[in-house]
């Protein structure tokens, strides 16, 4: 999975919008990567980014949380078909677009952690 997963989680999201650096992230700090990633988007707001689009759409926080709904949905839906390959995709879909939005909200992956970690 690239640094900025939005080249995974639409198609419709530039080439551009991916980290160089991305080949490089060994498995255990890919969401650090990704979410550093989203957090340098939120900042620099760079033209042709998928990323930077959902900071600055015009639905604002709506149009990642139906980002979110529609993720879901097809997280769902390829569970439900038992396709493994699909429900990885849209899984991942779905994490791209969850990071986003606690970017949005000012959380990070260490508060997802501590969550996590306390549910233990």
């Amino acid at each position: 999975m690239s640094d900025d997963a939005a080249a995974d989680a639409d198609p419709e999201v530039p080439d551009d919008d991916v980290a160089p650096e991305s080949a490089a992230v060994a498995d255990e700090e890919v969401l650090d990567a990704l979410f550093a990633t989203i957090e340098d988007r939120k900042e620099r707001l760079p033209e042709g980014s998928y990323t930077a689009s959902l900071f600055t759409h015009e639905k604002g926080e709506n149009a990642v949380l139906e980002k979110i709904g529609e993720e879901a949905t097809e997280t769902i839906l390829a569970a439900k078909d038992d396709d493994v390959e699909e429900l990885t995709a849209e899984a991942a879909d779905l994490v791209y677009h969850l990071l986003v939005l606690f970017a949005r909200k000012d959380l990070d992956v260490a508060d997802l952690r501590t969550e996590l970690r306390d549910r233990f």
